[in-house]
């Protein structure tokens, strides 16, 4: 386990620092995205490899007309661009967090609770960077009518192809890197399960601010305009990275109770 963690923290930091002069991590992103690599190599090469596909793959995809969804997301998101600490370990905490239970009682379902986890982040991921890319307006999951492009809990045609991609592509590297059938397609499931849970909760309990000199929703404390805004509706705490951490740990849950 020592020499992995070495390297871990050697393929990991070099990764991370790839990513920052790419601008898809901030500094504190790249700091946490390290330790998560380093714990997930210790477990094993597989379990470094897996979380490394799904790195990779979601930041490339970011960069795909990057300027292009900013420029139609900014209204309205609260962050964009570089991920911070807090994204990265919304996204990937859970994944860290079963990587290190591995090691110290090996299970199977250690890795369905983790993989769980990273498809539903994956799932949300590609949905939302594709998403975005598509023409016209999405629609609220909460009673169908047209939102702004950007707005959590929207959905689409394009969107929900992506999704489904996205949770099927952990579960496709899971079996190339030597895991059964039986655990990747529950894995996908959970995947799938946890960004619907992501865009129901985006569209019910999460913050949703008011611009007033714009009058226009958003989830930004102050807007692209420069206005403090005040909340609307949904929950004052309940912000798109707690939303991440829940419907994440909804995916792996899921894929584990599944695995029974």
């Amino acid at each position: 386990m020592i020499p992995r963690a070495v390297a871990g923290v050697i393929l990991a930091a070099g990764i991370s620092f790839a990513a920052r002069r790419a601008r898809s991590l901030s500094r504190g992103g790249a700091v946490a995205a390290t330790m998560l690599g380093t714990v997930a190599v210790a477990a094993g090469w597989d379990w470094g490899a897996l979380v490394i596909a799904y790195f990779v793959s979601s930041s490339l995809l970011s960069r795909v007309g990057r300027t292009y969804k900013e420029r139609r997301t900014s209204p309205i998101v609260a962050k964009g661009g570089e991920r911070d600490a807090v994204q990265v370990l919304a996204n990937g905490a859970l994944y860290g967090g079963a990587a290190l239970a591995s090691l110290i009682h090996p299970h199977v379902r250690w890795i369905a609770l983790g993989a769980g986890s990273l498809a539903a982040s994956a799932a949300d991921t590609w949905a939302t960077e594709i998403g975005t890319l598509a023409p016209g307006a999405p629609r609220s999951i909460i009673g169908w009518s047209r939102v702004p492009v950007g707005t959590s809990g929207a959905v689409s045609a394009a969107g929900t192809a992506a999704m489904l991609a996205g949770s099927v592509f952990i579960a496709a590297t899971m079996m190339a890197l030597g895991w059964t059938p039986a655990v990747a397609v529950r894995v996908a499931a959970g995947g799938v399960g946890g960004a619907m849970v992501d865009s129901v909760l985006g569209g019910t309990i999460q913050a949703r601010r008011w611009c007033e000199q714009c009058a226009r929703e958003t989830e930004r404390a102050t807007h692209d305009c420069g206005t403090r805004t005040r909340l609307a509706r949904g929950l004052e705490w309940m912000d798109n990275d707690i939303v991440n951490f829940v419907s994440n740990a909804t995916g792996g849950l899921l894929a584990a109770l599944l695995l029974r």
